[in-house]
């Protein structure tokens, strides 16, 4: 049994292995890069050339990778790598080729791209 000392330390290791945790995730599913496209990137669509799962799944969704054709604003086409993205489930036949999605574009590198979680939850 643990004293009232010891509880506050425990609680605190619980917590701070838990927020670890999640930010592993979050690299690992693709999910940290997203979201930071989402708040800087420039918006555009893309179009789905080619999908495929990745292995890794998080509370039962899974993390897909995508081959897509962006196209910007300004008419520019250019196709890139999403190496990872985590969808819905209930979404996945969204994410299917010829289907067309909100993206980000990282404006330092147009080759970093992620799906606008905004745009299609």
């Amino acid at each position: 049994m643990l004293s009232r000392r010891q509880v506050l330390p425990a609680v605190l290791a619980v917590l701070i292995a838990a927020a670890g945790g999640c930010a592993l995730i979050d690299r690992i599913s693709g999910v940290a890069e997203a979201k930071r496209l989402q708040v800087s990137g420039l918006p555009a669509t893309a179009k789905i050339l080619d999908l495929w799962d990745t292995g890794i799944t998080v509370n039962d969704d899974p993390v897909i990778g995508l081959r897509v054709e962006v196209s910007r604003p300004d008419g520019s086409v250019y196709a890139v790598i999403i190496p990872k993205s985590l969808v819905s489930r209930l979404d996945v036949p969204r994410f299917q080729p010829g289907s067309t999605v909100a993206v980000r574009i990282d404006p330092k590198d147009d080759k970093l791209v992620a799906l606008d979680e905004y745009k299609y939850r």
